[in-house]
């Protein structure tokens, strides 16, 4: 599940960076002198990707703000192959096919629009199965 793994932690990763900063005590972004300092973790420490977020993570805000900053316009609602580009991943049909085979899909592997569909629509629940806010008509 290398390629869901990788989608799920560039979405997240949009997420976490696009949330607004703790608020501080007096608004101050330094520690206080009674407070320790914390150095940030390791990699070794890092949760991993594929962790379940503390708060749900608003997947159709965190596309959509990604569209609206992408040059090319993307239809991540309906496309595998859109959701794929506005992430930055590879959309290619090995890709593709890799992708489906890691969630279970038992068709062609042809990149018919059966597959993609049914792969577009595994990718939404599989969000929402790890912690992913998916509007509903997107699990459907």
């Amino acid at each position: 599940m290398a390629l869901f793994s990788n989608l799920l932690s560039r979405i997240w990763g949009h997420a976490e960076a696009a949330a607004p900063p703790a608020p501080t005590e007096g608004g101050a972004a330094a520690p206080s002198a009674d407070t320790p300092a914390v150095s940030p973790p390791s990699a070794a420490e890092a949760p991993a990707a594929s962790d379940t977020p503390a708060a749900p993570v608003d997947v159709a805000a965190v596309l959509n703000g990604l569209a609206a900053t992408h040059a090319e316009r993307l239809d991540w609602q309906h496309s595998i192959v859109d959701l794929l580009k506005l992430v930055g991943l590879d959309s290619s049909l090995a890709d593709r096919k890799e992708l489906a085979t890691d969630l279970g899909y038992t068709g062609a592997l042809d990149g018919s629009a059966a597959m993609n569909l049914w792969l577009h629509k595994a990718v939404m629940q599989k969000l929402a199965d790890n912690g992913g806010k998916v509007p509903q008509e997107l699990l459907d």
